[in-house]
């Protein structure tokens, strides 16, 4: 892969009028320097867009940016976004209080990430939360020494020695108390407001089952950072979003088993009762299992089939490390493509009820397969760095290759998964 500059991450914010309030590195990330910056724009500091530009020496980068972010604020399709978040943000009064909530952080021989994300969920400005750390399969002490001496009396430690991210979620919701399960990774720092966000819908909408939220990337450093960020990362935009299973949108042919596009495990909650009675996690998915990934997306749609509704909020914000190297791209799609058929086979294999509602969306699910794996093309309007003039970095055909191998593969996975010594049946 070809090298190329650094881009700086920060965060630029505006008063309602548009005026720059003020420009600051990204949690985690370094200060901005002269050259490419990516921020994320907060309007009276909510998240609104993300926009990317440049500014050299002796220039306010703060007023580059602002320029920038007028000009994505006032795109034509802004009015209907801005209509639909206030219609969709709204959510509870001001002032309600939102459900008790737990949050469980599974990771693995990680412990410096680990620390990083624990510090920023300590911040948070949710009332009344507690945060569990499952140790999964360890390997050595680090996680247990780190939780019960640094965080002792703050974080609650869980070991689970069954490998695999769905084995550890479920051993969270076994040791969660609180009325709303909230998950998030050991490579992210969340934003002080995160959890409240996350947890507030969940106090307006009894029929709410989960509630995802905006992830976006902590440093643009490599070229396979910058390259996965420039093909829309892990972010799902700015406009808040309602999936009802008994309105299915319009848009979106194959719902309910387009589960990518409802959110990613870095950043989701639950409704403790709706995941349970959905059955929790399927422990023959995600990292760490044969099935590679799938883990998230299956929780999605089981909740959606038991008839919850699901919410998209960009308020609820992560900033997550993407991993930094060319091999960890290539694991990375190898894993996105087995992740999205073994939770297609997880989801027949456990609700085969489904099965009839998925063939009828067979045809257009192939096509939709094709698409996927040629161009992980960047969302409209994000201002990601593909985006950026003519600096766009295609999506490598060895990469999409690699996403259909995946693909190819995730059915075998999650059935060795299933088969494994010791799995649940």
């Amino acid at each position: 892969m070809n090298q190329q500059p650094a881009i700086s991450v920060a965060e630029l914010e505006l008063d309602a009028s548009g005026a720059a309030v003020g420009l600051r590195a990204a949690p985690g990330a370094p200060e901005p320097v002269p050259g490419e910056v990516y921020a994320l724009v907060r309007v009276d500091g909510r998240p609104a867009a993300t926009v990317l530009g440049r500014y050299e020496e002796g220039e306010d980068p703060a007023r580059v940016l602002a320029a920038l972010a007028a000009a994505r604020l006032a795109d034509s399709a802004a009015p209907r976004a801005d209509a639909e978040r206030l219609a969709a943000a709204r959510g509870p009064a001001e002032g309600v209080v939102p459900p008790r909530a737990s949050v469980v952080v599974a990771t693995r021989e990680r412990p410096a990430s680990l620390a990083r994300a624990l510090d920023s969920l300590l911040a948070q400005d949710h009332p009344d939360h507690e945060l569990i750390v499952v140790d999964n399969a360890p390997a050595t002490s680090a996680t247990h020494d780190l939780v019960t001496t640094e965080y002792a009396g703050r974080v609650r430690y869980v070991r689970e020695d069954r490998p695999g991210l769905a084995a550890a979620h479920n051993a969270g919701v076994a040791a969660a108390g609180g009325e709303v399960l909230a998950f998030t990774d050991d490579d992210v720092i969340a934003d002080p407001r995160w959890l409240g966000a996350l947890a507030a819908p969940f106090a307006a909408d009894p029929g709410l089952g989960c509630v995802t939220g905006l992830i976006l990337p902590a440093r643009l450093t490599t070229p396979a950072q910058i390259l996965l960020e420039s093909h829309g990362g892990f972010a799902k935009g700015f406009a808040p979003r309602l999936y009802d299973p008994a309105r299915p949108p319009a848009d979106e042919p194959l719902f309910p088993f387009t589960a990518g596009s409802f959110g990613s495990g870095a950043n989701m909650a639950f409704r403790a009762s709706a995941l349970r009675r959905a059955g929790g996690f399927d422990p023959a998915t995600g990292t760490g299992t044969p099935a590679k990934g799938g883990d998230d997306l299956y929780a999605f749609v089981a909740v959606l089939a038991a008839g919850y509704r699901l919410r998209y909020t960009p308020d609820a914000l992560v900033w997550h490390h993407h991993r930094e190297t060319w091999q960890d791209l290539r694991n990375q799609a190898y894993g996105y493509g087995a992740g999205l058929t073994a939770y297609l086979t997880a989801t027949l294999v456990r609700r085969p009820a489904l099965l009839p509602a998925l063939l009828a969306r067979v045809p257009r699910g192939l096509a939709h397969a094709r698409t996927m794996t040629a161009g992980r093309g960047a969302a409209d309007g994000d201002g990601v760095p593909g985006e950026h003039g003519t600096r766009h970095h295609p999506w490598p055909t060895s990469l999409s290759r690699l996403e259909r191998r995946g693909m190819l593969y995730g059915p075998v996975g999650y059935l060795k998964a299933r088969l494994s010594p010791g799995a649940p049946r």
